[in-house]
This record gives structure tokens, C-alpha cells and sequence, in this order.
């Protein structure tokens, strides 16, 4: 049966490519998509299925129900772009000035429509449900999928797996991290008020710019000193304002910075060792200060038994010798907040291809990725789907 839906994928992968082009020409920001959730929301009414629109504000719902009684799974894509001016020179370049998908969400939409399609097509066949969630503003903090799961997107769901196209990884290769796969992400505000005054009268001030390169520096120890080095941690200051001209003390300063982690126990204590640090730098330069710490998005934990599942499926499609055990990343997904309520995998796919220029980084302003991509999620999910239904 695996085998036949697969063809089924092939036959329509130009349709895909077609969806995912629109997708591509016409992007919405995080927090502003109104046209492209309707085009979701009408693709999946057009199958036959079950569509719940406005999920947590933008987000869509597809639900497949199979003829034979089984568990629920969630499959995820996200539909989001970027504020940046798309420079490629191609047919489908973005129509909209400074918006483009930089990072690969019109692929992710478009495979899992696909998706939906052909498993649509032999729904009696499926031994259970099948949610397509389609999650909006993933770019952002706080990003869609608190507020989906806040509207109930998982209510009944027992599985939830996602997939990201990476242009850093070749085309047809799978990768998979079991445990931690991306670092959570936090973010920190501090402002310093000292007290200025003449750059000849140092004594009568309280230099808010020293004090502020003080707390820079200090900052530093927390990784270094304070974080067990057998766990992964950074601490980075991002932005440092603060003065004006030459002889002139400034009053305050202004550091901005974020911090990357994996595991929960650090996350707190680097918290911790902030407002210490910061709070008796600034004490003992006679300085006040306001600190901002931002928890922002967790850390995505795969599940050992799902993520040795996608292994197995992702094997048996693209081969042994292409699916790779990766290395956790550093940069956060929001799809970590899924797993924080039922168990799920999320795994990456390699859209990489120097014949197509399709080699820059995510986030760059040529960025693009093979579309041929959209067949390996695709087989991937429906792979998955069926592995789970049919043997949990």
C-alpha cells in the first residue's frame, strides 16, 4: 500500500510544486496571514475533510478520519515568512517588497497539502485520525503554537511529528537527533541608570558605561564558571548602547542579549546567575538597574521510541546510507511546545542543491531549496503515519 501512495505523491508533485510557488510569491508575516491560511483552509474543505479555521487566531486544522477505529496523529507544518527582500532571480520570486520565505515554510505547507491529498484518497484504509496542523507566526515570540494548543489543537492527539527543509543538508538525506535537537531560547532586557556629568569630573558621577561593560564582562563567567561543561549553554550580549560624545559620562545603558540551552536545570541557573551578577555589579557602583529576562521557547525533545520510528521509515525510503544521527542545533523551533504536552518527533530534510543554486543559509536573501524536498517529507509523514497507526 506504502508503496502506491508514494506514486500517488509523484503523480501529484507537480500540483505541489504549483501550491508551493504561490506560497512563495505571495508570503505573509508572523501575526499577519490572512490569505494564506484561507488557501489552506479551501485546499483541505476541497478533500472532503474536516477543517477547523482561526486555531489560536490563524492557525488551520485538517481532520482525516479513517474508516478502521485507531489513535490520533498530528502532523505539523507551519506557513509563516520573513521581513526580508527576496533577491532571487527566479519565476516565482516574491511579489510582496520586503516579506519573503527565507526559511522554508512554503515547502512545509505545500508537502503536508500533499499529503492530505493522498491520504485522503484511501482514508478507509487508515486505521484511525490524522490531524494536519497548519500552525501560523512560528518566526516569532510568542509564537503560534502556544496559542494552538491554548485552543485545543491537540485535544485527542496521541503523536505529533514535524519536518523542516534545511538547505545546509544535501537533498535526499534525512536527519534525526533522539533527546534534545534544538536549544531553548531566552532572551534578556538590561537598562543601568547611573548618575552623568562632565567627562573631567569622573568623581562626581556614577558612569552607567563602565558599569554596563562591567556586567558585559561579567556575564561571561556564567558559561565559563558557573555551567557544568558536560552541558551545552551561550550566553551571548547581542547589543551594548550607551553615551553619546566625548566628554560627556552617560547616565545610562542599555544591554540587550540572548541564551541558549538545552537542558531545564541550566536554563534556570543561568537565570539565576544573571540577576546576581547583574544586581551586585550594579550595587557595588552605587547604579540601579531593571533586568527583562524573556522565556521564550523550550528546547525541542524528541522521543526516543518516535524518533527511532521516523529512523526506520526514513530508511527504508532514501536508504541507510542517507539518513543521518545529527547533532543537536542551537537555534529554537516552537514546535518543542507540542512535545511539552504528548510525545513526537520532529526531523530534518535536506533541500540542498549547488545545480539549482539552492546552497544559501536560511534567513539569507536567496535563500531556496530543491522543491523535490516536498516528496521526501511527504513520504516521510505518510511512512510515519501508517507505521504508528498500524502497530501502537
Amino acid at each position: 500500500m506504502l508503496e502506491n501512495l508514494f506514486n500517488r505523491l509523484e503523480e501529484i508533485y507537480p500540483e505541489l510544486v504549483e501550491l508551493r510557488r504561490d506560497f512563495h510569491m505571495y508570503p505573509e508575516l508572523s501575526h499577519e496571514e490572512v490569505e494564506t491560511p484561507k488557501k489552506v483552509a479551501a485546499y483541505l474543505t476541497s478533500l472532503g475533510l474536516e477543517v477547523k479555521t482561526q486555531v489560536g487566531g490563524r492557525g488551520v486544522l485538517g481532520y482525516l478520519k479513517g474508516g478502521k477505529p485507531g489513535k490520533t496523529v498530528a502532523l505539523r507544518a507551519d506557513f509563516d515568512a520573513l521581513p526580508i527582500q527576496d533577491e532571487k532571480e527566479v519565476e516565482y520570486k516574491s511579489r510582496i517588497p520586503g516579506v519573503m520565505h527565507a526559511c522554508g515554510h512554503d515547502i512545509h505547507t505545500a508537502a503536508l497539502l500533499g499529503v492530505a491529498k493522498v491520504l485522503s484518497e484511501v482514508r478507509e484504509e487508515v486505521p484511525g485520525t490524522i490531524v494536519f496542523l497548519h500552525q501560523f507566526a512560528e518566526e516569532t515570540s510568542p509564537g503560534g503554537a502556544e496559542f494552538m494548543i491554548k485552543d485545543g489543537c491537540l485535544d485527542g492527539v496521541d503523536v505529533i511529528y514535524g519536518a523542516h527543509v534545511m538547505s545546509q543538508q544535501p537533498y535526499s538525506t534525512v536527519s534525526v537527533v533522539e533527546g534534545y535537537a534544538s536549544s531553548a531560547q531566552d532572551d534578556f532586557y538590561i537598562t543601568i541608570h547611573g548618575r552623568g556629568g562632565h567627562g573631567a569630573s569622573p568623581h562626581e558621577t556614577v558612569d552607567a558605561l563602565v558599569t554596563g561593560s562591567q556586567v558585559v564582562l561579567n556575564l561571561q563567567q556564567i558559561v565559563s564558571r558557573r555551567v557544568n561543561p558536560l552541558k551545552a549553554a551561550a550566553v551571548t550580549v547581542g547589543a551594548f548602547t550607551s553615551g553619546s560624545t566625548t566628554n560627556i559620562i552617560p547616565d545610562s545603558a542599555s544591554i540587550k542579549g540572548t541564551v541558549r540551552t538545552y537542558d531545564e536545570g541550566v536554563r534556570k541557573l543561568i537565570q539565576e546567575s544573571m540577576e546576581k551578577i547583574v544586581k551586585s555589579t550594579c550595587e557595588a557602583a552605587d547604579a540601579t538597574y531593571e533586568l527583562k529576562y524573556v522565556n521564550d521557547c523550550p528546547s525541542i525533545y524528541n522521543d526516543p521510541t518516535e524518533t527511532k520510528r521516523v529512523e526506520r521509515v526514513a530508511k527504508s525510503i532514501v536508504g541507510d546510507e542517507n539518513v543521518i544521527e545529527s547533532d543537536p542545533m542551537m537555534g529554537s523551533e516552537d514546535f518543542a511546545y507540542y512535545q511539552k504536552v504528548i510525545p513526537g518527533t520532529f526531523f530534518i530534510i535536506g533541500g540542498r542543491n549547488e545545480e539549482l543554486n539552492a546552497t544559501y543559509p536560511h534567513h539569507h536573501p536567496k535563500f531556496d531549496v530543491d522543491e523535490r524536498s516536498m516528496k521526501e517529507i511527504g513520504k516521510v509523514f505518510i511512512g510515519t503515519v501508517f507505521d504508528y497507526l498500524e502497530n501502537e
